[in-house]
């Protein structure tokens, strides 16, 4: 049978690879923040984000969970060159190395930084239905707020991506002692039954769920 690793490894090799960029951005985030690091999304992910954006034509997006930046730039460069990235995070360590690569990468004009809960800034936008892309990539168990509010600024035909719905394959468990699990789990049926949408699951490394809204 084929390892897992080696599926991994091949998937990575018929991809369009990373620039120098992200794989820059991606050495300095491990040699940096090493305990952290598994929280960036890998090159065939960020991949797929970028070629999400692109698809749907989005022209302003949402990002909740930046880290040192990797799908931000991923995201970024889906967009056109007026578009706009809303991020959200709460780290200055983690995004101040963000903002050294969004500027190598040319993308910084098109992100707008907001460092405070993400719940916070999201709740805070005009009620409006004109997000066109959005990303959920951060704390598991704030990811029903994050959805819900995301979902009603969500356009008719918008997208929403929604990273680590598999966590490692606990959501299998019958019952998950982790609360990220638990919460996980719990909001994968949410999502399943929202009439709002219609979604799609993905094996895509930790699981990626889409979202259409309807």
């Amino acid at each position: 049978m084929t390892s897992e690793s080696a599926i991994t490894a091949y998937v990575e090799a018929h991809c369009t690879p990373a620039d120098d960029v992200l794989r820059d951005l991606a050495a300095e985030t491990i040699a940096l923040f090493p305990e952290a690091a598994g929280m960036q999304v890998s090159a065939d992910e960020g991949r797929l984000l970028t070629m999400l954006v692109q698809l749907t034509g989005a022209r302003y997006a949402v990002e909740v969970g930046v880290f040192t930046g990797y799908s931000a730039i991923c995201i970024a460069r889906g967009l056109p060159a007026d578009g706009r990235l809303l991020a959200c995070d709460v780290s200055e360590e983690w995004t101040a190395l963000a903002q050294k690569y969004w500027q190598r990468a040319g993308v910084d004009d098109r992100i707008d930084l907001r460092i405070a809960p993400a719940a916070e800034t999201l709740t805070a936008l005009p009620a409006d239905p004109v997000i066109d892309f959005a990303f959920i990539d951060a704390d598991k168990t704030s990811y029903p707020a994050y959805y819900e509010a995301l979902v009603t600024r969500l356009r008719p035909g918008g997208l929403l991506a929604i990273d680590n719905v598999l966590q490692g394959g606990q959501v299998l468990e019958p019952t998950p002692t982790r609360e990220a699990t638990i919460t996980i789990k719990k909001f994968n049926e949410t999502v399943l039954h929202d009439n709002r949408v219609e979604s799609v699951m993905l094996s895509v490394r930790d699981g990626v769920t889409l979202v259409r809204k309807r």
